[in-house]
């Protein structure tokens, strides 16, 4: 792996006191103290994400309401030996709740997620996700969600997996391995962990997390679960630039020898109206990583479902089904023999059709080009 870059970090002490000194020995008020700290820190390079900003007297880290959250896990963590029974499940679900509400990226404040990881909560969320019972479903999904919520950049990725996390997780999930509600959350943090981390991708892999999805997708569950296809596609995605050779490649080979390639295949026979259509293309794009690979998937059907599926996109005009459909034949095509096979089962003249119909949008023609 390649050295990471230093990153030159601050403790909220630190902070508070450089603010402080801002006021008292160079007399600026309060607001202005504060705004030249931060912009005085951020020129110098460092990262200010964790950070409570604000003005002294007017609320610090414990008035923070990610923070105040943390602490009551913290206190009902410390007053449970072992698992968690009773009233503490009810308490703690609605902590987690409130803390995942607060941590979502998509939320105005989307700093309190690295405020909690910063200040030890995703230590404390793997600690707690590991003394739920496993009966306990609706606390073990808030758990889940909390988690998601606080996995945003490599830092709290790597906390995650050195608490454990990522055993945790999976011996959670082959637990619940009928419960959709489980697997769905359970999924999403196996995909936000496993976004731009090597080390992660490879403690899940250990961890057979492949054998583990493959029993999903064969049908065990009933129900469309996004967020495996999405970890699916995480797991296969060389993204982690602290890497120079990524294993990923390997994974994708591991992953059609088991049998996923098929079963993917498999979950695009629902054709245009299923919700995971295109999440199941983007997976199995990432899974067709050499020609025998390819070929298998072609054997499986998969050409005569995509064709299917670009004749209907394009009678429903539905752009999304095309350009997702499109890339993956395009990726199929690049074995020989399958190059044969989607101009024999008319490809070519469905691909022409489909160019006609999406004329005006370049998003689609592209794809059919490719």
């Amino acid at each position: 792996m390649a050295p990471t870059k230093n990153v030159r970090t601050i403790s909220q002490e630190a902070f508070d006191e450089l603010v402080k000194e801002n006021i008292d020995d160079l007399g600026m008020d309060p607001a202005e103290a504060l705004e030249d700290a931060i912009q005085t820190l951020s020129l110098q390079g460092v990262d200010l994400s964790g950070i409570v900003k604000c003005v002294p007297g007017e609320g610090g880290i414990k008035d923070h309401p990610a923070m105040q959250c943390l602490d009551k896990l913290k206190q009902l963590n410390a007053d449970s030996k072992d698992q968690f029974g009773g009233q503490d499940l009810v308490q703690i679900t609605a902590l987690l709740n409130d803390l995942s509400e607060l941590c979502i990226s998509n939320k105005e404040d989307s700093g309190n997620a690295a405020i909690v990881a910063k200040n030890g909560g995703i230590e404390l969320v793997c600690l707690i996700c590991s003394k739920i019972p496993t009966k306990s479903r609706q606390c073990l999904v808030s758990c889940f969600k909390a988690m998601a919520s606080l996995l945003t950049d490599v830092q709290s990725t790597e906390s995650f997996r050195a608490s454990g996390g990522p055993k945790i997780v999976v011996g959670i999930l082959s637990d619940g391995i009928r419960d959709l509600d489980i697997l769905k959350s359970g999924f999403t943090v196996v995909a936000a962990a496993a976004s731009g981390n090597e080390v992660v991708k490879q403690s899940l892999m250990d961890l057979r997390v492949d054998e583990l999805i493959l029993q999903v997708l064969s049908g065990q569950t009933q129900g469309s679960i996004q967020s495996l296809y999405d970890a699916i596609r995480v797991l296969l995605t060389s993204d982690d630039n602290r890497v120079v050779a990524s294993e990923v490649y390997g994974y994708a080979r591991r992953f059609a020898k088991i049998g996923i390639a098929k079963a993917l295949v498999e979950s695009l026979h629902g054709g245009i109206s299923s919700p995971s259509l295109v999440s199941a293309s983007i997976a199995l794009k990432a899974v067709a990583v050499n020609d025998e690979i390819c070929k298998s998937i072609a054997d499986a059907g998969g050409i005569d479902v995509l064709l299917k599926c670009v004749d209907d996109s394009g009678e429903q005009r539905n752009k999304t089904v095309a350009r997702t459909c499109c890339s993956l034949l395009s990726k199929l095509a690049g074995s020989d023999s399958n190059k044969s096979a989607i101009v024999e089962k008319g490809g070519m003249d469905k691909l022409i059709k489909l160019s006609a119909r999406f004329s005006d949008d370049p998003s689609v023609l592209q794809e059919v080009r490719d």
